[in-house]
């Protein structure tokens, strides 16, 4: 549970400004949209391994550029 205080006379925007910090520092959003889009294990790894190759390569044509 996520608890702000706030002080006597303090704008009911800030307070709210407050929560939403609190709130994303907590990471709730991001579990909740990642468990709505599950992806097999499979997937996940097939991805990084092909942002992995474009990395490379782009890392490759950029230093055949310098040369």
């Amino acid at each position: 549970m996520i608890i702000v205080q706030i002080k006597d006379n303090e704008p009911i925007d800030k307070a709210l400004k407050k929560f939403k910090k609190k709130f994303e520092k907590t990471g709730i959003v991001k579990q909740l949209r990642a468990r709505q889009a599950y992806e097999k294990p499979s997937i996940t790894r097939r991805t990084t391994v092909k942002k992995a190759v474009h990395r490379n390569n782009l890392q490759r044509i950029e230093a055949e550029g310098a040369m």
